[in-house]
């Protein structure tokens, strides 16, 4: 996690994400390839290639290559090896929760092997008890977890706003356990070796924060100032730079963008005649892609300087 706050500090928060579905693709890019799988590896190939400069890290989510069936996790597995080639962290956006050997199992799929990332998404909600596979990874081998806490959809409330007996809300006692196994895994020689210009710095398990609503993200940022944020919800989902922003200060966050990206040439006036004319290219899609990510980045950059 130490490693991805330090690119969010060198080369601006934005992550890419790859939620990569063939209908973000064009029909007549689409029908070049023997597949829709091998268009989504070509487009995911060149779109690394292309945002790299712009991206402090890239997500991947799983969800867009399992509906693809054994080729789309082929082509999962060589999208997180073109990743691990350019040396850029990976986040895979996979959002397990389950128990005891299967949660064994789940770590052991995305933390070694083909599908082999630096940080992986969990859900809480079977118990605290879930993480722990996890978290043993990021002992031992220096991986990260984002655990959902207050995400950008709107039926979060259903659960993550729910009153305890005790008192407070759910997301607020998840919150209190991510700071509490952060503590047992920072100690002292952990910070000095990773040193950081940031004055917040962050341990391994960081949290899912929505940018969709100002207050929240304000009184989350201000709650949790030693964690790590990722910060989805910007652009598509509504969330605006400085709600995001907010959620950048102390020890700050990575906010994503994927069909933003992902879909920019469905906007570009550059691209407005050959998309009426339907002869755009590969190309065409790439470079509009990572003009949408140089802008999202800026963005993101310029609400934060304005704080």
């Amino acid at each position: 996690m130490r490693r991805l706050q330090k690119a969010c500090e060198k080369k601006g928060p934005l992550c890419c994400g790859l939620d990569t579905d063939p209908s973000y693709i064009p029909p007549e890019v689409l029908k070049k390839y023997r597949a829709p799988a091998a268009a989504v590896l070509e487009y995911n190939r060149k779109l690394i290639e292309a945002c790299a400069p712009f991206s402090a890290c890239f997500k991947v989510q799983i969800a867009y290559y399992e509906a693809m069936g054994i080729e789309g996790m082929k082509v999962y597995a060589d999208t997180l090896q073109s990743l691990r080639n350019v040396d850029i962290p990976v986040i895979s956006d996979v959002k397990r929760g389950d128990i005891a050997a299967t949660a064994n199992a789940y770590a052991r799929a995305h933390f070694s092997g083909d599908f082999e990332s630096d940080i992986v998404t969990l859900n809480p909600y079977m118990g605290f008890e879930t993480l722990n596979p996890f978290v043993e990874y990021c002992q031992e081998k220096g991986k990260g977890i984002f655990v959902l806490l207050r995400t950008s959809n709107p039926g979060m409330a259903d659960i993550e706003k729910l009153d305890l007996k005790q008192g407070g809300i759910v997301l607020d006692r998840i919150g209190s356990e991510l700071v509490r196994i952060n503590e047992s895994l920072i100690s002292e020689p952990f910070l000095d070796s990773q040193s950081t210009k940031n004055t917040f710095p962050c341990g391994p398990v960081g949290a899912v924060v929505g940018c969709t609503e100002e207050s929240d993200a304000r009184q989350l940022r201000n709650k949790y100032p030693n964690m790590f944020f990722l910060i989805p919800g910007y652009g598509a989902q509504g969330g605006a730079a400085r709600i995001a922003a907010t959620l950048l200060d102390k020890a700050g966050g990575t906010v994503n963008s994927s069909r933003g990206i992902l879909c920019a040439w469905k906007k570009s006036s550059v691209l407005a005649e050959k998309r009426k004319a339907g002869n755009l290219t590969m190309d065409d899609i790439v470079t509009a892609a990572a003009k949408s990510a140089e802008q999202s980045r800026d963005d993101l950059l310029t609400a934060k300087g304005s704080l």
